[in-house]
């Protein structure tokens, strides 16, 4: 082997050698290095409790879980809002039992329907996990609260309103939500007692609208066609009052038909301020989420609380309204 190439090859073997060390030396600083690490915040939670809503994106219990989110932000709690898309028990059930599957610390719903719901939440109970019920009561369930309307009082106060403005004479349709609900029920019977004394009001008929704005407004028009003499309405949800509302203004007869609703969603007050709708039921929907998981807090830790807190309920008329609100509507229009 020439001189030239012993040379050539031992630079060869130089260069490898080197850049082998290079390779090591890095290499270990890459694997040793400490590398920057991204900061994440991880909220720690008191307890996990979830609201399971007769209807997800009802306007009613979306103000019910506005109020749940502002406690549970208070007092640190982390809190799912859950249910069914469309009213709908079998599915109302099953968010309730795979909520209790997932051994969260409290559970808060409605209780819509003996057969069905006390069963269930006496099974969730049984396991450890307490239950409120909110809106609507499951009175013979072992519930440990109940926070809401009392609902024949409230049906009861609409009876009595709508016999002082018809001055007790009246052909009524009622349309409610649902035959099989509880609250629903109630706020029936508590009407039919209230109205029952007056000679000159009549109960025509009653229609369910299944918590369905398309329903509410399929029956109240098929009662105008099929009941000429009908000249008020009762509306037991939110969304009835609201369609009887929209169908009675495109027979422009809102100055012939009386109408008393529930609830106060904007659209409502937009028809009591146009003379519409004459009276409605107020809830404290906000009042209920807010407190319902306070009450559950204190369950949680120990403590002693009602077994039935019933929040405000009131009838509003168009002079009710705050002097702002008929500005600010004005001025929208």
């Amino acid at each position: 082997m020439s001189r030239l190439s012993i040379m050539a090859y031992s630079f060869g073997i130089l260069f490898f050698l080197v850049s082998c060390s290079f390779a090591s030396f890095y290499g270990y600083k890459v694997v040793t290095h400490d590398l920057p690490k991204e900061e994440k915040t991880v909220e720690k939670y008191n307890y996990h409790f979830v609201l399971v809503s007769q209807e997800l994106d009802n306007e009613y219990w979306r103000l019910v879980e506005k109020g749940a989110r502002a406690a549970a932000k208070q007092y640190g709690v982390l809190l799912e809002y859950a249910g069914p898309k469309q009213a709908n028990i079998e599915d109302h059930v099953k968010t309730i039992e795979m909520s209790a599957a997932s051994k969260v610390d409290g559970i808060m719903t409605q209780g819509l329907s003996d057969e069905q719901f006390t069963p269930l939440i006496n099974r969730v109970v049984a396991k450890g996990i307490p239950v409120i019920t909110v809106d609507t009561d499951a009175a013979n369930s072992k519930r440990l609260a109940y926070i809401g309307t009392d609902n024949y009082y409230s049906g009861y106060l609409a009876g009595k309103a709508l016999i002082a403005d018809t001055k007790g004479k009246a052909n009524v349709a009622i349309i409610t939500g649902s035959f099989y609900a509880n609250h629903m029920q109630q706020r029936v019977k508590g009407f039919q007692d209230a109205v029952k004394g007056e000679i000159g009001i009549h109960i025509v008929t009653i229609e369910e609208s299944e918590i369905s704005r398309v329903k509410a407004a399929e029956k109240a028009n098929q009662i105008l066609q099929d009941h000429p003499e009908v000249n008020a309405f009762f509306g037991t949800s939110a969304l009835d009052g609201i369609e009887i509302a929209h169908v009675v203004e495109k027979y422009n007869k809102q100055d012939q038909i009386y109408i008393i609703a529930f609830d106060t969603l904007p659209e409502t007050l937009d028809y009591i301020r146009k003379g519409t709708i004459k009276a409605t039921v107020v809830q404290e929907p906000y009042e209920m989420g807010y407190k319902a998981v306070k009450m559950m807090i204190d369950l949680r830790e120990g403590k002693t609380v009602p077994p039935i807190v019933h929040t405000d309920t009131r009838i509003l008329r168009k002079g009710d309204l705050p002097v702002s609100y008929h500005v600010r509507l004005e001025e929208s229009r």
